[in-house]
């Protein structure tokens, strides 16, 4: 247990956004009745303990809304579809982590992805609530190597060695696609560490419609994104540990966790294998190689009938969502360096445009903390 005292202007500024969510809530959902006792009995609990407590409805149109307002996210279209696991009575670092093994298995759906978040306990003036130490509940060790080079996914090389420096055991033989344990820290209990179950981990491996050696590279890529260390704020109630997930565009492994410099960096030897002249940048092959990798990731998840969306469709997709919520009388807030892809971006429709960027409520997004403890393990949340 971790106690503080509230002070009137800190519980006045949850009041204020308590009751800008409560309006909101109200105004698009107006089966819910009259927002006048709601809004008295949370002024009354507010008064009483610093904070309230969401009901399930509340809970569930805030999440989905914080997925609406997430500007760095183009898969918007479907957020009322969000499925909503409430959680808040977990507290505890072994449940937690059971609970995200979990959605893992449930989102993954068979295949047919699930767009879902795991809601735990929030954070308030009696209760310091869980933190998820991983970006995202499945992510792949990176080992540095005697020559200085990178096995595995060299943007997580100080993650792993922190983790093996608090007692994890990698493979005996170490290889590029060794996934990490998750680390759950509690006031109570310090960072725990979690072996992911084999059968929660569903991964897809990569090969090429039409070039039989690519399968030889033997890449692969686990099917379903989960970001498990950003922060949903919903009308003045933190939720430190509130795992998302929708499903994967295709650039996002193809582009960017295989193709950036600092990750894997397989564009080079795509090139190679392909026979590509490397000899001059005008003869564009890295752009070739890049097309060829991104239509592997593609071609593998589809075959495997797993969910995941060209980045074409998916802008036109977001362009379809922006023009609703402009019919519905809302801001959109979108950050165009998020939203335009990494491939091909002039050729898809959301490059042509400006964006508002004016962030809204509620909210679902890191701060340095989180970010910090995801690539460096550093520093724990309860000292």
């Amino acid at each position: 247990m971790h106690e503080r005292r509230i002070g009137h202007a800190e519980a006045e500024l949850v009041r204020a956004a308590a009751e800008e969510f409560l309006t909101l809530f109200y105004a698009e959902n107006p089966q819910a009745g009259s927002i006048g006792p709601r809004m008295a009995a949370v002024g009354r609990e507010i008064d009483r303990t610093g904070t309230y407590w969401h009901t399930t409805e509340e809970l569930t149109f805030g999440a989905r809304v914080a997925w609406r307002n997430n500007a760095r996210c183009i898969g918007r279209l479907y957020w009322h579809s969000l499925q909503v696991r409430d959680l808040r009575t977990v507290s505890g670092a072994g449940e937690v982590a059971e609970h995200c093994f979990d959605h893992l298995r449930e989102a993954h759906n068979g295949g047919k992805i699930r767009p879902m978040i795991s809601v735990f306990a929030p954070e308030t003036p009696t209760r310091s609530a869980p933190r998820i130490w991983n970006e995202q509940l499945i992510r792949y060790a990176g080992y540095e190597q005697p020559d200085g080079q990178s096995l595995g996914d060299p943007r997580y090389r100080a993650f792993t060695s922190e983790l093996i420096r608090r007692g994890w055991q990698p493979p005996a033989i170490p290889g590029a696609f060794d996934v990490l344990p998750l680390v759950v820290e509690t006031f109570e209990e310090g960072p725990r560490l979690f072996q992911l179950p084999d059968e929660a981990i569903n991964e897809v491996h990569l090969e090429h419609p039409e070039l039989p050696w690519f399968a030889d590279l033997g890449l692969r890529w686990h099917a379903v994104p989960v970001i498990s260390n950003n922060r949903l704020d919903i009308g003045g109630v933190s939720y430190p540990a509130a795992p998302f997930n929708g499903w994967y565009m295709g650039t996002e492994i193809g582009a960017r966790n295989l193709g950036d410099t600092d990750r894997y960096a397989l564009v080079p030897e795509v090139a190679e294998r392909m026979g590509l002249d490397t000899s001059s940048e005008t003869t564009l092959w890295r752009d070739r190689a890049l097309i060829e990798l991104n239509r592997a990731v593609l071609h593998s998840f589809s075959a495997k009938g797993v969910s995941i969306t060209d980045h074409h469709t998916e802008s036109r997709r977001f362009l379809l969502h922006l023009e609703r919520e402009e019919r519905a009388g809302r801001n959109c807030p979108a950050d165009w360096t998020w939203i335009v892809p990494p491939l091909s971006g002039s050729q898809t429709p959301v490059f042509h445009r400006y964006y508002t960027t004016e962030s809204q409520g509620p909210t679902f997004t890191a701060d340095p903390d989180t970010t910090s403890r995801g690539l460096q393990g550093t520093p724990p949340a309860f000292l």
